[in-house]
């Protein structure tokens, strides 16, 4: 007698699909390619070259389990010890080799980030490599809201981290207080093209038509953002004693509904047979 099986199909799960509002502007960066590129790049490289700038780590040891004949072979050769410690005594420090220099850069995405909020940069570069582009795009309006002029350059990575030490490099940031990298500053922001932002379309303007590293026009650029400041403030409260906005310059944009699979590339395994029991 075959008794029925026990097993049940199992029912195939719905794919749950959430839907959210997605930003309706797209911003991507603007490319420099072609001579600007190599400019760039030989800008910095001769620069970084001159300066001497690099990180030097030191190479980690695999601990091992020495035997008996290793131990005794150690113990009896003191000797051997005195040239290895010689040697390590003229090996160079770990660390970066100057650290004055280095200040005056921000290196890697997540420092530039926190150097563009205290607004510290003159110039940003990215590289083209970094993947995906989500790691790098929020650095478009940063650098746009803080009138710092930015570009994204093919190959940076490749050519500036082996000079420094590093394996890569997504971001590469000059602080304002830069007095080595002064005249590469002043020669690359011209090869830079401005930042498309619909919101901060005037002062990507302003930053292009006077990028200059003098402490006194940054003054002067200081006093300009507290004088609009005070103007919109003032426009404001206007606007809230007469309860009428001047909407005439506003365009509006629609909203994207987007849709989002969590994990759409996941692979079901199909469920196991079970065997019917036979008596």
């Amino acid at each position: 007698v075959i008794q029925p099986g026990t097993a049940t199909l199992r029912k195939a799960k719905k794919i749950t699909i959430k839907t959210c509002l997605d930003n309706p502007f797209v911003f991507q960066w603007k490319t420099i390619e072609g001579e600007d590129m190599s400019f760039i790049l030989q800008t910095l490289e001769e620069r970084i070259k001159h300066t001497g700038l690099k990180k030097i780590e030191t190479p980690r040891k695999k601990k091992r389990s020495l035997t008996k004949k290793q131990t005794e072979g150690k113990c009896g050769a003191s000797s051997d010890e005195l040239p290895k410690e010689e040697t390590e005594g003229h090996r160079p420090k770990p660390g970066w080799t100057d650290i004055r220099i280095r200040r005056q850069l921000a290196i890697g995405v997540n420092e530039v980030t926190k150097a563009l909020e205290k607004n510290e940069l003159l110039l940003l570069l990215v590289c083209k490599s970094a993947k995906p582009a989500m790691i790098t795009s929020h650095l478009i309006q940063l650098s746009a809201s803080r009138a710092t002029p930015a570009g994204q350059v093919p190959r940076l990575s490749e050519t500036i981290a082996p000079l420094l030490g590093l394996t890569s490099i997504l971001a590469l940031g000059f602080k304002k207080q830069s007095d080595t990298f002064t005249e590469a500053i002043e020669a690359i922001i011209p090869k830079v093209p401005a930042l498309e932002v619909p919101w901060f379309q005037y002062r990507t303007e302003e930053s292009v038509a006077h990028a200059d590293t003098d402490s006194s026009e940054n003054e002067e650029s200081e006093q300009l953002a507290e004088a609009l400041v005070d103007e919109l403030t003032s426009k404001k409260r206007k606007h809230m004693e007469n309860n009428q906005l001047d909407l005439s310059h506003v365009i509006l944009q629609p909203l994207k509904i987007k849709k989002l699979v969590p994990n759409p590339n996941k692979m079901k395994k199909p469920p196991r047979k079970k065997k019917k029991a036979f008596s």
